[in-house]
C-alpha cells in the first residue's frame, strides 16, 4: 500500500463530499495539551461537559487499539445570515450564537466522516477507524492543530487562513500510517482583542479559558444565573460570539457552503415572548434539529426571559407574571421574578407583591425579593417582605 498516494486521492475525495480542509496527524500523546489540562483542572476552569478523563483526551492509545495516524477535517460555516430579522419593540428577539445555526453540526461532521471511512476502507481492507465530533474523548482543538489545519488562537479556537475561525471540526483515529502534516505557527502575535472584549473575563489570558465564567457555558447551565452574569447576557439566548466576530482573522469570513448549515432566521434569532410558553413538542419540532437545543427548553426559556429584562420589554409583563405564578419550575419562576423587577411599573411591582405572599420556594422568593429592590432604588419606600 502506497499511502503517500492513498493520502493524495483521500485529500481529493475529502472535497467532493464537501470537507472543506483536512489534514493528518501523528497519534503520540498530546503531552502540551495534558498538562493545561492538568492545569484547568486544578483552577476548576472546566466546564464539566467534558469528558473527564485527561489521560483519555490526551492519549489516542487509551482509546484505540495500536493507533498509527489522526485524520483532522474541518467544515466552514456562515457568519451572516442571508435573510435579517430585526428585533423591535413588542417583537424583540434572541440569538443562537453561530455554531448553532443550521442542522446539528454534530450530523453533518459525522456524515462526512462516515463517508470518508467507507471510501478508506474501500481502498484499504482491514483499516480500522474511530470517527468523533466534539463530545469525544480527544480534544478537537489539538488534534487539529497537530494536522495543520489552524492555529489554537487566544480565543480557544482554531483559527484556520481560509475561514478564519467559523469551522466545526471532527477527527478519526486509523491504523493506517500516513504522513503526518506541519503544524501551523501562531499568528495571534500581540493582538489580544478577544481577551480585551470578553464579557464576563473568562479569557483570563490568550488561550486560556474559566469555563465557569464563560457565557457560551452559562447559557447552557439550568439553574439560577448567577447576578453577577445576567446583565453580561444581553439577548444571547445559546453561546457567544464575542471572541470571535472581534477576531482580526474573522474580518469578512462569510462562507455558505454547506445547504445544512444555512441558519432559517426565525430559528436562529427568535422572538422571545413565544419561548416562554412553548410547550416541550413545540420546542422539538422548531428547535430539535439545531445543537443548541441538546440542554432542552428549560435554559433556552430562562434565558430568553433574562433578555427581555435586558431590553426592558414592558410588553412582555402579563406573560412574565404568568410564568411567575405558575410555572412549575422554581427557576423560570424566579427569574421572571427578577426580570418584573428590572422591567419595572405599577403592575409588574403589584404582581410582585402578591407572588410574595403565595411562594413557598425560598429560592423564588429570594428573586422576588431582588425584583422588589429595583423599585426600592427607585423610590424612598423601602417594601419589605
Amino acid at each position: 500500500m502506497d499511502t503517500e498516494i492513498l493520502k493524495k486521492d483521500i485529500i481529493a475525495y475529502s472535497k467532493s463530499i464537501g470537507i472543506d480542509k483536512i489534514g493528518f496527524a501523528a497519534p503520540t500523546a498530546f503531552e502540551e495539551m495534558k498538562v493545561r489540562l492538568y492545569r484547568q483542572q486544578e483552577l476548576q476552569y472546566q466546564s464539566g461537559f467534558e469528558e473527564k478523563d485527561i489521560e483519555k483526551r490526551t492519549e489516542p492509545a487509551l482509546i484505540f487499539n495500536r493507533p498509527k495516524s489522526i485524520i483532522s477535517i474541518a467544515l466552514a460555516y456562515p457568519s451572516k445570515m442571508k435573510t435579517l430579522v430585526v428585533s423591535k419593540k413588542g417583537e424583540r428577539r434572541g440569538i443562537f450564537c453561530r455554531a448553532s445555526w443550521g442542522t446539528d453540526y454534530h450530523a453533518v461532521l459525522r456524515d462526512r466522516l462516515k463517508k470518508l471511512e467507507e471510501y478508506i476502507a474501500s481502498k484499504v481492507p482491514g483499516a480500522r477507524f474511530k470517527s468523533m465530533v466534539d463530545t469525544g474523548e480527544l480534544v478537537d482543538r489539538a488534534v487539529a492543530e497537530r494536522a495543520g489545519i489552524g492555529w489554537s488562537g487566544k480565543n480557544c479556537s482554531i483559527i484556520t487562513p481560509e475561514f478564519g475561525s467559523y469551522v466545526y471540526l471532527g477527527e478519526m483515529i486509523t491504523n493506517i500510517p500516513f504522513e503526518p502534516d506541519t503544524p501551523m505557527e501562531d499568528q495571534c502575535g500581540s493582538c489580544n482583542k478577544c481577551v480585551d472584549v470578553c464579557p464576563t473575563g473568562a479569557l483570563v489570558q490568550g488561550g486560556q479559558l474559566d469555563a465557569q465564567k464563560c457565557i457560551a457555558f452559562l447559557t447552557q447551565t439550568k439553574g439560577f444565573l448567577a447576578d453577577e452574569y445576567r446583565e453580561k447576557l444581553g439577548n444571547r439566548i445559546y453561546g457567544c460570539d464575542t471572541c470571535q466576530t472581534v477576531c482580526p482573522e474573522n474580518k469578512g469570513k462569510d462562507f455558505h457552503f454547506h445547504t445544512e448549515m444555512e441558519p432559517d432566521p426565525e430559528i436562529a434569532k427568535p422572538l422571545l415572548r413565544p419561548l416562554l410558553t412553548i410547550s416541550n413538542r413545540e420546542f422539538k419540532e422548531r428547535f430539535g434539529h439545531v445543537s443548541g437545543s441538546w440542554r432542552g427548553k428549560k435554559p433556552i426559556q430562562r434565558n430568553a426571559i433574562i433578555a427581555l429584562a435586558h431590553y426592558k420589554d414592558d410588553t412582555a409583563i402579563e406573560e412574565l407574571i404568568l410564568v411567575m405564578r405558575d410555572d412549575p419550575r422554581p427557576v423560570l419562576r424566579g427569574t421572571a421574578a427578577w426580570a418584573l423587577g428590572k422591567i419595572g411599573g405599577s403592575d409588574a411591582q403589584d404582581a410582585l407583591l402578591r407572588a410574595a405572599d403565595r411562594e413557598q420556594d425560598e429560592e423564588v422568593l429570594e428573586e422576588i425579593r431582588k425584583g422588589l429592590e429595583f423599585f426600592n432604588a427607585d423610590s424612598e419606600t423601602n417594601i419589605r417582605i
